[in-house]
């Protein structure tokens, strides 16, 4: 399940958080017109330009929402982490932390504390999951500054996991969209094209590709990789979309509304037909 555009930030993040979007049968993201699909403000250093949030803003802001107990509590666990030295026991002090944060319903503080423990134990498992979670929030994120500080953060966690096993394709997915999102697009393209040299038919990989295609304008690449994923997955309204804008954007109109039609079928949602229709409708 994948939710998931490289020239900006902003349309980054929209890549990101199509490519994890669920299972095949929901509806991909809204069609476009026809002068701008999947389009986005900008210049692609824009998110060069733009700062992370950092720990202590986070922080900072988190605490100022807590109950004077919990504040207190916190405070207790931070003193008690500054004063261990020993490795496995900041583990546990900092799972101790995550737990806390948990408990206050704060899941982007509760995923740092818990990447920090993983780290200390080396744990692939877990830092994956961490390193996904961050991905994850990217897609509900409203500030720039926060989407960069996930994207740095799940960059950081994939690659203490890639140091454990270079030859983990989760990682190398994981730390390909940290990069996209976070402005070195080729450094992504660099990690991907990896994953689809070993193997061809990876539908996560050839999704962001041929969306990246797409965004680049290169509708010839993109039609292979978004036809390499339907004939994996026959059903995958994602890929059929964004492969009826790739025939749209080279002539084929005729075969872009056909997979629109099939599209609109399988997905079976009034909203999403409407708006197909009308993206139908400003090229026919």
């Amino acid at each position: 399940m994948r939710k998931g555009h490289y020239i900006t930030l902003a349309a980054a993040v929209a890549l990101i958080a199509i490519l994890y979007f669920g299972a095949n049968t929901k509806p991909p993201a809204k069609p476009h017109t026809e002068q701008a699909p999947m389009a986005a403000s900008g210049s692609p250093g824009d998110s060069h330009t733009m700062k992370a949030a950092t720990l202590a803003d986070i922080l900072t802001e988190a605490k100022g929402k807590l109950a004077a107990e919990s504040k207190a509590k916190v405070a207790t666990l931070e003193d008690e982490l500054a004063a261990i030295r020993d490795s496995s026991q900041m583990a546990v002090s900092f799972y101790k932390l995550s737990n806390f944060w948990k408990d206050n319903k704060n899941k982007r503080l509760a995923a740092y504390y818990a990447s920090r423990s993983a780290k200390l134990e080396n744990s692939e498992k877990k830092l994956n999951f961490a390193g996904q979670f961050f991905l994850d929030q990217i897609a509900e994120d409203t500030s720039n500054a926060m989407q960069l500080w996930d994207a740095e953060q799940s960059m950081d966690v994939f690659e203490h996991v890639l140091a454990l096993n270079p030859n983990s394709d989760t990682a190398k997915m994981g730390l390909a969209q940290g990069y996209i999102i976070s402005g070195q697009p080729m450094k992504g393209v660099g990690l991907l094209k990896e994953i689809v040299a070993k193997r061809p038919d990876d539908v996560a990989a050839n999704m962001v590709l041929g969306k990246m295609s797409v965004q680049s304008g290169q509708f010839d690449k993109a039609l292979g990789r978004f036809e390499t994923i339907l004939r994996t997955e026959p059903d995958n309204t994602e890929a059929m979309y964004m492969l009826a804008v790739a025939y749209k954007e080279t002539g084929n109109k005729a075969k872009a509304i056909e997979l629109l039609e099939k599209c609109k079928q399988l997905v079976n949602k009034p909203e999403f037909s409407s708006d197909v229709d009308n993206y139908i409708n400003s090229f026919k």
